[in-house]
């Protein structure tokens, strides 16, 4: 069985660690962490003229690539600790559009988000942030050729750089079963709509968003009112893959980082990788992230293919983040007192694969999942 990447995918890897050395050096992943909007104009422009925002959209759109090569340029990004409304427009926003928007939707959306024009965001979670439909409290409402809106959405990421917002909500009776719920594409800027920025541990930019009696046009549902939750599930297995492609990344580097500084280090008259113990501490994290990139990309493959990947998603979110976390745990543990501080880099890593361990369902979550397929 071949795991490795085929030539285009090796030439997306290039092209996007080429990139991302030159255009995200570590001044500006700390810069990204402390601005309030977590966006840069100028690096936003530059990723789109490299067509990286139309990454598994179709070409009639202004796409190019498939999901793979997507999973391929996360794991990149990945490396990087890369910040910015990429994941939340392009992994998710326009993935929702392509799973349950119209012919003229998909017209109107998907175009501009490959341009890099306009961002997109998915506000879903709410208070009790469950990722079931049944803890959906949003209410819409039909009056005319409108829906009106009315709720509070809790950890909305990135909506302060989004254009729109594809709001989930509640229009009908729960039956358990996900139907009930509503997919609506609201324009950010419609009157009613507030915002708060939340505090994050990671620097990722989530907020409260509340929607007070805001109106959107029917013809803005995506799918079908009333089943809006079969979209959401088709959008949290990709999500959710994606966002182990970035932990694969940022173990891989918080791995390459250990290694240097075991290296380095010199303790006894010795580089401390000379002892046993760091180096079989280094060897597990090597297990955990090769591990860890062979369940994401088998995931991956299949979600490409258009197979069946509800086992294969929820398996590898709960594997990769469990790993994830070893790694992180032993990367500290090799470097001691120095990894935590502001100066170092490693700590930046260690809180965004805590973040992306609990976006989109953390590991109870997806062992719920698996336990629900075999009942």
């Amino acid at each position: 069985m071949d795991f490795g990447l085929n030539e285009q995918q090796e030439m997306m890897q290039t092209l996007a660690r080429d990139f991302l050395a030159g255009e995200y050096p570590n001044k500006v992943l700390k810069a990204m962490v402390k601005d309030e909007k977590g966006c840069a104009p100028e690096l936003w422009e530059k990723m789109a003229e490299m067509n990286l925002m139309g990454l598994s959209l179709p070409e009639e759109y202004g796409g190019v690539g498939d999901f793979l090569d997507l999973i391929v340029v996360l794991e990149e990004m990945g490396r990087v600790c890369f910040l910015g409304p990429y994941f939340s427009t392009v992994a998710v926003g326009a993935a929702a559009i392509m799973a349950g928007g119209n012919k003229e939707q998909r017209e109107k959306y998907l175009p501009d988000i490959a341009s890099g024009k306009a961002n997109v965001t998915l506000a879903l979670t709410e208070r009790k942030v469950e990722y079931e439909a049944d803890a959906l409290q949003t209410m819409t409402i039909s009056r005319g050729g409108y829906f009106v809106i009315n709720g509070t959405k809790l950890f909305v990421p990135d909506a302060q750089a989004a254009d729109f917002i594809i709001c989930a909500a509640r229009t009908g009776e729960s039956n358990g079963g996900g139907d009930g719920t509503t997919l609506i594409i609201v324009d950010r800027n419609e009157p009613g709509i507030t915002m708060r920025p939340l505090k994050t541990v990671s620097g990722e930019k989530l907020y409260e968003v509340i929607f007070e009696n805001v109106k959107s046009s029917a013809r803005n549902v995506l799918g079908e009112v009333n089943h809006g939750w079969r979209i959401v599930e088709k959008v949290l297995q990709r999500a959710n893959v994606a966002r182990c492609a970035e932990m694969v990344g940022l173990a891989q580097q918080s791995l390459n980082m250990t290694l240097d500084y075991a290296k380095e280090r010199i303790a006894f008259g010795h580089p401390i990788g000379a002892f046993q113990a760091i180096q079989h501490r280094c060897a597990d994290m090597l297990i955990d992230v090769e591990g860890s990139r062979f369940a994401t990309y088998q995931a991956a493959w299949r979600l490409n293919e258009g197979l069946d990947a509800a086992k294969e998603a929820a398996a590898a979110k709960a594997w990769v983040s469990r790993a994830c976390r070893r790694v992180m745990t032993s990367a500290h543990q090799v470097h001691g007192a120095i990894g935590f501080t502001e100066d170092h880099l490693l700590h930046y890593y260690t809180k965004r694969a805590l973040a992306c361990e609990f976006s989109y369902g953390g590991n109870d979550v997806q062992l719920a999942k698996l336990a629900a397929l075999y009942k």
